[in-house]
C-alpha cells in the first residue's frame, strides 16, 4: 500500500525542504562487497547468484525506515512493503523490468524470482509493483567488470539504484565492486551506509 503523507510529520522534512528542488539530488556511493559465500552458496546449492544479491539487498534495507518513504515528484510518499527490481534479458534479445516483492525467506524469494523474471522473459513485458511497494532498482552487468557506475537524475525515477558487474577473484575470496545511488530526501549518508553494513552482514550470513 502506498499513501502520500505530510513531510513535517516525518523526520525527513529538513531534508525535503533542502532537496526536493535541489539541481542534483541524487548521491551515489562506491564499496567493494565480499561475495565469497554468495559464490559459495551459489555454486553449492545451484541458485543463480544475482538472485542471492536482490535477495540480500531486499534483507539489508527492510530494517531501515527510510527505504519505505520515496519522493514522487513533489510529493512524499509512504510504502509499506518493500520490493527488488531485476533486469532480464527477454526472448527478443531486448531487456525487460521486473520486480519482485522483497520476502524473509530465500525459498519464497527464489521461486517468485525464477517465476516473475521467467514471465517477464517470455511476455516480454515487465512486471512493476512501483504502486503499492517501493522499489530498489538493481542492474548486473555481466557483460564486463567494471569499478562503479553513477546512475542518472532524470527527476522521474527517484527510487535507489545499485549496480555491479562481474565479481572478481583474488586469493581464494571473491568481490564485487557496487554502486548504490539514493535521492538525499529519501536518507542521509548514514542511512545509505548503515544499509551497505547490513547488506555485508547478510551476504556474511546466509546460509
Amino acid at each position: 500500500m502506498a499513501r502520500e503523507i505530510n513531510p513535517n510529520d516525518t523526520t525527513r522534512a529538513a531534508a525535503y525542504k533542502l532537496w526536493m528542488k535541489a539541481p542534483n539530488p541524487m548521491v551515489t556511493f562506491f564499496k567493494t562487497m565480499d561475495v565469497t559465500n554468495l559464490v559459495r552458496i551459489s555454486k553449492r546449492r545451484q541458485l543463480k547468484f544475482n538472485m542471492l544479491m536482490d535477495y540480500c539487498i531486499g534483507k539489508a534495507a527492510a530494517p531501515v525506515k527510510e527505504f519505505y518513504i520515496l519522493p514522487v515528484g513533489e510529493k512524499l510518499i509512504q510504502y509499506d512493503t518493500l520490493a527488488v527490481n531485476t533486469i532480464v534479458k527477454n526472448k527478443d534479445g531486448e531487456v525487460s523490468s521486473c520486480d519482485i516483492l522483497a520476502a524473509d525467506n530465500l525459498d519464497d524469494f527464489n521461486r517468485d524470482y525464477l517465476k516473475y523474471t521467467s514471465e517477464v522473459a517470455n511476455r516480454c513485458a515487465g512486471r512493476d509493483l512501483s504502486a503499492d511497494s517501493m522499489v530498489i532498482g538493481t542492474s548486473a552487468i555481466i557483460d564486463t567488470e567494471i569499478d562503479g557506475a553513477v546512475g542518472m537524475n532524470s527527476g522521474i525515477y527517484n527510487n535507489p539504484f545499485m549496480i555491479w558487474s562481474r565479481y572478481r577473484k583474488k586469493l581464494c575470496r571473491y568481490y564485487l565492486p557496487v554502486s548504490f545511488q539514493f535521492h538525499h530526501t529519501q536518507m542521509d549518508g548514514a542511512h545509505a551506509g548503515r544499509f551497505l553494513e547490513n547488506l555485508q552482514k547478510e551476504i556474511n550470513d546466509l546460509k
